[in-house]
């Protein structure tokens, strides 16, 4: 009983035994079992986040997870999404973990699994739009920053910009919408052109390779992310392209690898700190409240971050 009180950090021992106690822990390696603590408890203080593990993007949301969550004396517990590991196996993980409420990064189950999910727990959707009043979301105005794009390489005298699309992938068609709006607003309806991409470098050079046979030639890509765009430049690299000589290339994330030096990249920036601190907020005002609430829906304004990877079309096709 007496190791059990200092153990557990309750009243009962007297300094000197309190320390015995300890001393005894130290030498034989104890560690209390925090699992077995957290199964006598009615809370577990646990979030549970599922993320997708070939997203750079979703790591610097991880990051700021953790963050926010310690600070308010939550613990996080990750589940990631493979190729091989689905979705819906990374959230009954964390179900299986007794998280209190989970933080889903840009999922893909569909609307209705997610509607049935939160009837169980606080959920919260980051990087995607699900109108709903049981769930709250935290995204990027991802329409305004796909605006932000087009309307930088317009200043720089392109025309011809295509899009290398994110396919079903969450805001991918708010993103093809920004970008039909800002090309027929700047009168460059006829230059339209989306191409199917994906989430990854390989979607994005398969996507550019394609947009190479095609003529007349792009001199702008928009990338549906930083990691599709780093697909876009191996493929133009790779085509003996130059970058921003030839092609300018701007992606969406501002992802940590879209800062490197080999990389440069011209990008959309969606505030990873600020996104992950509402994401813990709004799981957090669900646990606290005493009734049902209303959703919340956060939208988060984009910036576009000006790199190595554009500048005005060649003189030729000005």
């Amino acid at each position: 009983m007496l190791v059990s009180l200092v153990m557990r950090g309750r009243p009962g021992a007297s300094p000197a035994n309190r320390e015995r106690v300890l001393q005894v822990a130290r030498e034989l390696g104890y560690v209390p079992d925090a699992r077995a603590r957290v199964l006598r408890q009615e809370r577990t203080n646990l979030l549970g986040v599922t993320f997708a593990v070939q997203q750079p993007f979703h790591s610097d949301l991880v990051e700021g997870i953790y963050s926010a969550a310690d600070t308010a004396g939550y613990e996080v517990v990750l589940s990631a999404i493979t190729g091989t590991r689905a979705e819906a196996r990374a959230i009954e993980t964390l179900l299986a973990e007794r998280c209190e409420a989970l933080i889903l990064l840009g999922p893909q189950t569909p609307k209705r699994q997610l509607l049935e999910l939160a009837e169980r727990l606080p959920v919260t959707v980051v990087a995607r739009g699900v109108a709903d009043p049981t769930l709250d979301v935290v995204r990027t105005a991802d329409v305004r920053g796909i605006q932000l794009a087009v309307d930088h390489l317009v200043e720089l005298g392109h025309t011809r910009i295509a899009h290398v699309d994110g396919g079903t992938a969450p805001g991918a068609a708010q993103r093809r919408k920004g970008y039909r709006d800002a090309m027929r607003r700047h009168g460059l309806a006829e230059f339209e052109r989306i191409v199917h991409g994906g989430l990854t470098d390989d979607d994005g050079a398969r996507a550019t390779r394609q947009l190479l046979t095609t003529l007349p030639p792009s001199t702008g890509i928009l990338a549906f992310n930083d990691r599709c765009a780093t697909g876009v430049l191996d493929a133009l690299f790779r085509a003996r392209l130059h970058v921003p000589d030839n092609v300018s290339v701007i992606g969406f994330d501002d992802a940590h690898i879209a800062a490197f030096s080999h990389v440069d990249l011209t990008t959309v920036r969606q505030d990873a700190k600020v996104m992950a601190r509402l994401a813990v907020d709004h799981a957090l005002s669900r646990l606290d409240a005493d009734g049902p609430s209303l959703a919340r829906e956060t939208v988060v304004p984009p910036t576009l971050v000006v790199r190595g990877t554009t500048g005005p079309p060649p003189p030729s096709t000005a």
